[in-house]
């Protein structure tokens, strides 16, 4: 990987993500015309021409018929493309990972729900980890299914819940500090309980820290020699960083005998949309993938000239350090990428995925989105799921391609996830999981 510029960006924290998220009382703004010296379009007119990788063609120009030849040839070819040429090689298991469950289960609102907290320690030291909080429907008679949050807040800010143990965040010079108190709403837990779905959530940042020399403070830096960050320009960016975290997570989840670990969903979104989508395509043993509007770099089509683009992600100034170096050489011809949004969402087939996006969310290109979903259709297809059903793109509030395995849902609103938009998911997880 180049040598990662050393250079303090404003932190991006849990606690300081961008207020559009979530901000569904703001009024949407114009969007802007250039970002990091680089124009922006949002003209459907002016977003050109482009073909688009054939799922269904392997690399050495044979055509796959079954989802066995899937299975076995096109898919690690796919897997392999993201791997080198955008998110970056992520290592396996840690040998000296383990587990402090420090709340073993605390009966919480009039008893419904079993609170769990545990720290997930990546190493023998105790400067990497991070925390999980765990809530299970307490009347539960079997194993339960779990939907697992990757949140910007620290696991204190997301629930209103007094026993949760405080977050620590990250200063600027590397340092854990308490979190500060959240400004992203809190999310009503007893949803998912009543519906009979457990719900965890964990702060990214725990993982790596947000911001350009993350790497030197974060899950990397134990795997860099001598603090040399000028590696391969394949290895891994912050997002994969964040994604090993996920599968350290479901690490944990498959040793708790109060968890259906065949049955754990995980969400989040926008850089966390992109994570939890590459979690889902490089780990499956996570069972179902709910990709918030995760956008350029994402389920987006990065081959249209709409909104955020390759060269925007991988500015200097913006946020080269969560992808591989390589990523960056496709910023000023993405028609020279091998694999694009729809290849990702492929990925993820036969599990089911959803797609939610957000109306006013120009920037991450919803329609974008909407398109990669049909490229990615023959895939599911392969193994009998169905992905939308018509190619008209869904307008703002309409359900009708939300329940599909491959499905899609656009709220009327910005970039985030609004409180009308989990239900939307507890509606996905009861029919597939």
């Amino acid at each position: 990987m180049k040598k990662i510029s050393c250079r303090i960006l404003p932190l991006l924290t849990a606690f300081s993500f961008p207020a559009m998220l979530y901000a569904q009382q703001q009024p949407a703004k114009p969007p802007a015309a250039v970002i990091a010296g680089i124009p922006v379009n949002y003209e459907e007119e002016k977003v050109g021409t482009y073909t688009l990788p054939d799922p269904l063609v392997q690399l050495n120009g044979k055509k796959v018929t079954t989802a066995s030849d899937w299975t076995k040839n096109r898919r690690p070819e796919v897997l392999h493309l993201f791997e080198t040429q955008q998110y970056g090689r992520v290592p396996g298991k840690p040998a000296d990972m383990h587990f402090d469950v420090f709340d073993k289960g605390t009966l919480v609102w009039d008893g419904k729900a079993i609170r769990k907290q545990v720290t997930i320690y990546f190493t023998k030291d105790t400067i990497h980890k991070v925390d999980l909080l765990l809530y299970l429907p307490a009347h539960a008679t079997r194993p339960s299914p779990v939907l697992v949050n990757a949140s910007f807040n620290v696991n204190n800010n997301a629930v209103d819940d007094p026993g949760i143990k405080p977050g620590m965040a990250w200063s600027k010079e590397g340092q854990r500090i308490p979190a500060p108190a959240g400004r992203l709403p809190k999310i009503n837990v007893t949803q998912f309980i009543n519906a009979g779905f457990g719900f965890a959530t964990l702060c990214y940042t725990d993982i790596e820290p947000d911001m350009p020399n993350g790497i030197h403070y974060g899950i990397r830096s134990t795997y860099l020699k001598n603090g040399d960050t000028s590696f391969a320009a394949d290895e891994w960016g912050a997002i994969s960083a964040w994604s090993w975290g996920l599968s350290r997570v479901m690490d944990y989840l498959e040793t708790d005998k109060a968890i259906d670990a065949k049955r754990v969903a995980l969400t989040g979104a926008s850089r966390l949309g992109k994570t939890v989508l590459w979690t889902g395509a490089r780990d499956t043993r996570f069972a179902m993938i709910i990709g918030s509007v995760s956008g350029e770099g994402g389920a987006a089509l990065s081959r249209r000239n709409y909104g955020e683009t390759v060269a925007h992600l991988t500015a200097p100034t913006r946020y080269p350090y969560q992808f591989a170096a390589n990523y960056a050489q496709y910023g000023t011809d993405v028609n020279k990428l091998p694999m694009d949004g729809h290849l990702l969402i492929s990925l993820i087939a036969p599990r089911p995925l959803l797609l939610q996006t957000g109306s006013t969310d120009y920037w991450s290109d919803p329609k974008g989105e909407w398109l990669a979903a049909l490229a990615a259709k023959p895939v599911f297809a392969l193994f009998g799921k169905e992905g939308p059903s018509t190619d008209t793109w869904p307008a703002a509030e309409d359900t009708s391609q939300l329940l599909h395995p491959l499905g899609y849902f656009m709220h009327d609103g910005p970039h985030g996830v609004l409180a009308t938009d989990w239900p939307r998911f507890i509606a996905f997880m009861e029919k597939y999981l």
